[in-house]
């Protein structure tokens, strides 16, 4: 075994070599065989094809056999495409998960790689296939092909020159254009496009442009495309404009983003974008099990979604996954390889949950799925949340059960561009256990349950219900929404060389005091939503307000509202002024948005019972403003972005 494989999981080599003196059982020399490595079609085959991979292995150990993909293009160094996950038994002979691997990076060799390991003992075994992708260009004309979503067209261009920029113009008869990202041209290779944004059953005219030194060509001819049909066995959100989009407001954003999401199978709507009427312009197929964080930059998506991963008594958001705008996977880690790699990394909170003793001792802990956040830093890492369940003596948080009390924290993870861990925040080593959630909420087990399973008992403590993870760039740190703990937190990250501890609290009885220009009765925010700092330097946050309206003694008693707001925050005299509070006239238990558009205008969307899409124009010399924008939609959307396009962040993500 190659000497970094040992230091990097440590713990794991150690009991290999347990294994070898006797004293786990498992062979002297534990020996892993890739049997085979199967596509599901034969190479060659046009660019955009899914193509899905079987690998069969044997190992002398009883296992469990993982199995990782990863995937080369040419002559380039393999990137993680699935990192390790268990496979099936049978016969003697384990079988992994299918991988679908889909690409239209460009025409060529590529080259798929898989490597089983059995994290018992340590071993592994690697074996790579070639694939031969062709061009979808012939005789040096564009193309545009259908997709498997029928509002999404694959086109495809020839070749452009070195140090040339290549997009696709397109939009209907008379309307105003649309764009995608500009790509780098790599000649001789034709240059291909996912083209997204579109309503469905209309006609588009699209062609390439090219960018030469600021100069813009474009090709010889336009093509068309028409989308198909939204498909009738998928259950499409609907939505209304009570505010039609007044003088004042955005409309250079015209693409609004929504994360919907089946909180506790009360709703299973797909996320989908829609234009400032509601009509659907993108959606995700497989959306009933995927809660979608953050777009990024060209068009990919985060993701967390359900399903089996090492655990199979776990199944709700075990994946973190990225995906193109065509719905392909682009990349995906799971829960218990993050497991291992945390383990390595000396967190032992993040033991899996299938492996803690029955019944567990105090102080157990296990790290059980992934949820509310995954973004993107700005040096292309991935900063996401995971959820972990400890067991804590009774008398914890108040507990007079007498039995030992289960805590629901979290873990703050970042992964490197090839999506390894390489830093980890835990909360149950930096903040203060017993203090508890001011109104004691609660995850239990059953019908109805709004959390997801606990696994040390029946019924946890909801500690934190962390919501939010923010890159601060003006300091290289992270600021944490705590929902429960009615707190913001930045957090020592210092562009992952930091060691994790509390730079300040925000929120009631924490670090910073609230100038109350405007005399409110409560005027911190509390279980709180998408805590960001804006491009004007104001730190938006959805206020759901929970705990201001909440009965007395353990809440403000407060009249039941919602409120968006704006905050200037001076960490030189510890000091937050509002510059926006404004009541969104429903009161949204959970879930929500805020931030601000590009002309200035705040945005805020309330989640639920209905989700509302709001633009607030300012009213100068005051902290309050006018809605100048109003779409509503179905209750349960976690999130909301209003955007130019599908290609282009949000404004707030340039800071």
């Amino acid at each position: 075994m190659p000497a970094q494989e040992r230091m990097r999981w440590g713990p794991l080599y150690l009991s290999g070599l347990l294994a070898a003196i006797g004293l786990i059982q498992a062979p002297l020399y534990a020996t892993v065989t890739i049997m085979s490595i199967t596509p599901s079609v034969a190479s060659p085959q046009p660019l955009g094809t899914a193509v899905t991979w079987t690998a069969t292995a044997t190992d002398s150990n009883p296992g469990p056999l993982t199995f990782q993909f990863n995937t080369a293009y040419g002559q380039q160094a393999f990137s993680l495409a699935r990192d390790y996950n268990k496979g099936t038994p049978a016969s003697g002979t384990w079988t992994s998960q299918p991988f679908v691997w889909t690409t239209i990076l460009g025409e060529g060799n590529y080259q798929v790689q898989v490597i089983a390991k059995d994290f018992t003992s340590g071993e592994t075994a690697a074996q790579t296939a070639s694939f031969q992708l062709t061009p979808l260009v012939t005789g040096g004309n564009a193309a545009v092909s259908q997709t498997a979503n029928p509002l999404i067209a694959l086109f495809s261009a020839p070749s452009c020159a070195t140090g040339s920029y290549m997009r696709v113009r397109f939009g209907v008869s008379g309307g105003s254009p649309n764009y995608t990202n500009w790509n780098t041209c790599r000649p001789p290779l034709s240059m291909n496009f996912y083209v997204a944004g579109m309503l469905a059953g209309t006609t588009y005219s699209m062609n390439y442009q090219v960018n030469t030194g600021g100069t813009i060509t474009s090709g010889p001819a336009p093509l068309t495309f028409t989308t198909g049909a939204l498909p009738t066995q998928i259950a499409f959100p609907s939505y209304t404009v009570v505010t039609p989009p007044a003088s004042q407001a955005d409309t250079t954003d015209s693409t609004i983003l929504h994360a919907n999401t089946a909180a506790s199978l009360k709703a299973a709507y797909l996320p989908v974008a829609t234009d400032l009427n509601g009509k659907i312009t993108w959606y995700y197929a497989l959306g009933d099990t995927a809660l979608l964080t953050r777009p990024l930059a060209g068009g990919n998506m985060l993701t967390l979604q359900s399903g089996v991963a090492w655990n199979p008594a776990l199944t709700f958001s075990q994946y973190l996954r990225e995906i193109d705008l065509a719905g392909n996977l682009v990349r995906e880690t799971n829960t218990g390889i993050i497991s291992q790699e945390l383990l390595a990394l000396g967190f032992t909170d993040a033991t899996p949950c299938n492996e803690v003793p029955n019944p567990p001792p105090v102080y157990t802990a296990c790290l059980n799925h992934f949820h509310h956040e995954a973004m993107q830093l700005p040096n292309g890492y991935t900063a996401f949340l995971a959820k972990v369940e400890k067991l804590y003596p009774p008398g914890t948080q108040g507990s007079t059960t007498g039995q030992l009390v289960d805590i629901m924290g979290d873990l703050v993870i970042v992964l490197n561009t090839n999506w390894q861990v390489v830093w980890c925040f835990d909360e149950f080593q930096q903040l203060n256990v017993n203090r508890a959630d001011p109104l004691n909420e609660t995850c239990t087990n059953g019908p109805g349950a709004d959390c997801p399973p606990n696994v040390l008992a029946s019924v946890s403590n909801d500690w934190t219900h962390t919501n939010c993870i923010y890159y601060i760039s003006s300091s290289g740190d992270l600021m944490l929404s705590l929902r429960n703990q009615d707190w913001l937190l930045k957090i020592d990250y210092d562009n992952g060389t930091g060691a994790g501890g509390v730079l300040w609290t925000m929120g009631v009885d924490g670090d910073f005091t609230f100038n109350n220009i405007d005399n409110s009765s409560y005027p911190w925010f509390s279980h709180q939503h998408d805590a960001e700092y804006q491009t004007n330097g104001v730190l938006t946050v959805y206020d759901n307000g929970n705990t201001r309206v909440a009965p007395p003694p353990n809440g403000g008693g407060q009249p039941g509202y919602s409120r968006g707001m704006g905050l200037t925050v001076d960490e030189t005299n510890m000091q937050v002024t509002p510059v926006m509070t404004i009541s969104m006239g429903v009161f949204s238990v959970v879930m929500g948005s805020a931030a601000i558009q590009s002309n200035g205008n705040y945005f805020f969307q309330p989640g639920m019972p209905l989700s509302y899409d709001i633009q607030i124009l300012p009213t100068p010399g005051t902290i309050t403003g006018t809605q100048v924008f109003n779409l509503s939609g179905p209750g349960y959307t976690y999130r909301a972005w209003q955007m130019p396009n599908l290609y282009t962040e949000p404004a707030n993500y340039a800071n």
